[in-house]
């Protein structure tokens, strides 16, 4: 039997059994831990995102932000959601088996995510289970991390997904 030590590191950047286009409930298994991306941000979508849905100063005008606390342009956190929204369905959240979210908990931002950064995801599997009233389906929690190119933790947020079962019970 492996120390807790021991299972961390086995399950420290698992690989998926299966490719996503074949993923379901039974392969997000809780301790599992998986890194994917990269994307890196530019100024220009920094803007545009912004000016459409967060017009603040330090997010759409690169000279006024110098004035601002963050001394410099920054993307919106809702940008980085959304960036991070793309990295899960591109690499975490199965293309045949995902039914969507009853949401998500926990968001934050800790740090600024800046023009040239490149930012990639650290998903650890919380807790998958079957649902009792709908047992061809599961629910898996997932909490989500969002490092940028010196590893340093961005935004944090705990994923809730619905998942179709492959055995249907």
């Amino acid at each position: 039997m492996n120390s807790p030590e021991e299972d961390e590191k086995t399950m420290k950047n698992a690989v998926f059994k299966v490719p996503i286009d074949e993923r379901y409930f039974e392969d997000y298994v809780p301790g599992s831990i998986y890194e994917f991306g990269s994307i890196v941000v530019t100024e220009e979508e920094i803007i545009e995102f912004a000016k459409r849905y967060d017009p603040q100063i330090f997010h759409i005008d690169p000279i006024a932000a110098r004035k601002t606390g963050f001394g410099g342009l920054i993307a919106s956190g809702w940008h980085t959601a959304a960036l991070t929204m793309r990295l899960l369905v591109d690499h975490y959240i199965s293309r045949v088996a995902s039914l969507g979210s009853p949401g998500a908990d926990e968001l934050r931002w800790l740090k600024p995510v800046r023009p040239g950064d490149e930012l990639s995801i650290c998903v650890r599997v919380l807790e998958s289970r079957r649902s009792k009233s709908k047992p061809d389906r599961g629910v898996v929690r997932s909490m989500v991390e969002v490092l940028n190119q010196n590893r340093e933790v961005v935004m944090t947020r705990t994923a809730v997904g619905i998942t179709r079962c492959r055995n249907k019970g």
